[in-house]
């Protein structure tokens, strides 16, 4: 995977460690979630398939790649909002689940933008398994809050 990136798309000082540190102690951080690449303008990050994101059937849970999607889109929507007057948070997310993936295996999600605006950003999240056969497909839209003063 590439280096940390700092393009313009991001905003200045956006780096792959510096949004590693803030999914630290957060439900990412406890199924397994890293951040892999920040690309010119996109972000990945892996999840492992186990006992944490397993359903009964020993397979990927829908709901742990609904989580994967959202921290990606999240993560990406944030480092590309360059006021820091706003935060983008999620507002709705969809997900289609395409093929079911094993324990003991690793999915890879990558999150590109499909629209960057002021109030608003679209993210797509694509979730492939270790072959690169697309597990599912997600569609995230962040909406601007204000940032909390400090």
């Amino acid at each position: 995977m590439a280096a940390d990136h700092t393009d313009s798309f991001w905003r200045p000082g956006i780096t792959l460690e510096h949004v590693r540190a803030r999914l630290r102690h957060t439900a990412a951080e406890h199924l397994g979630i890293e951040l892999v690449d920040m690309g010119a303008e996109h972000v990945a990050a892996t999840m492992p398939v186990d006992h944490r994101t397993c359903q009964p059937m020993r397979m990927l849970h829908g709901g742990a790649s609904v989580l994967l999607a959202e921290t990606i889109g999240s993560v990406a929507a944030n480092a590309a909002n360059h006021d820091p007057s706003r935060h983008f948070v999620g507002q709705e997310i969809n997900a289609n689940h395409l093929r079911p993936v094993p324990e003991g295996s690793v999915v890879t999600g990558v999150a590109s933008p499909v629209h960057i605006g002021r109030s608003s950003q679209v993210w797509n999240i694509e979730i492939r398994n270790e072959r690169g056969q697309l597990v599912c497909v997600s569609r995230l839209t962040m909406a601007a809050i204000a940032a909390p003063r400090e």
